[in-house]
């Protein structure tokens, strides 16, 4: 007796995720895998500091500029003019661990419709694209970013659609569990970056609404398991909707 998957089936689309799942989780420990990862731990760190630095703008500040190092890790700074409101910096903190998260579930959602699928990859890299010339300030953004932007636009103009949706899966499961690789940051108070002693984004908001840093790292990490069940509960359902009315 056989069994095979159908192709476009929701079982087809549960083997995508949880095949990209196991790349990004995986792939750092086999030889060289830190190294073929690379650009996208760079990208992990781009979705974090733009959330910092999007959400800065949301909240009436002014974004200036984005760094990222070679090690993987980056900062945004923004600036306001008179006292800071504590709600709006701790929005702002917040911005950076939530920003890969929002990303990864609406790049999962997108890879429920194939009509989502190309244009999404190319706003994708519109906005990397613009960000580096706009507040991308460190020679390993400026480098790297524009590598990413053009792998992605070339795979959504040339890419077949199997390419093209794994793409999207990919990218979003690796945004939703970066959290994960960031795991011991938020549940620190402090921590080391480009060799400076700073707050982390818990210990931010910790410091502007006074409840302890490993209060909020729960609270995001839960708000982030929410929002990537969702997408995927979402995406899923989409799929088997699809599939049904085929049938």
């Amino acid at each position: 007796m056989s069994w095979a998957v159908r192709p476009g089936s929701q079982e087809e689309q549960v083997g995508r995720l949880i095949l990209a799942g196991v790349i990004v989780v995986f792939l750092p420990q086999l030889p060289l895998g830190n190294f073929l990862i690379y650009p996208f731990t760079i990208l992990t760190t781009w979705f974090h500091e733009m959330g910092h630095g999007l959400t800065a703008i949301l909240m009436g500040h002014e974004f200036e500029l984005l760094k990222i190092y070679p090690d993987g890790s980056g900062v945004a700074q923004s600036y306001h003019e008179g006292p800071e409101s504590p709600i709006a910096s701790a929005f702002i903190s917040a911005g950076g661990p939530l920003g890969p998260t929002m990303i990864g579930s609406i790049l999962i959602l997108a890879s429920s419709k194939q009509q989502y699928w190309r244009p999404t990859l190319i706003v994708l890299a519109v906005c990397i694209g613009l960000s580096t010339v706009i507040w991308v300030r460190s020679t390993t953004g400026v480098i790297v970013l524009p590598m990413i932007a053009v792998a992605l636009a070339a795979a959504a103009w040339k890419g077949k659609d199997w390419l093209v949706r794994f793409a999207l899966q990919f990218l979003g499961i690796l945004a939703a569990m970066s959290m994960f690789r960031d795991w011991d940051y938020l549940f620190s108070e402090s921590a080391v970056i480009d060799g400076q002693i700073m707050l982390s984004d818990t210990g931010a908001i910790a410091n502007a609404l006074l409840l302890p840093y490993w209060f909020w790292a729960m609270a995001i990490i839960l708000l982030s398991g929410l929002m990537v069940g969702a997408s995927l509960k979402y995406a899923l359902a989409e799929d088997d909707d699809l599939n049904d009315w085929r049938r």
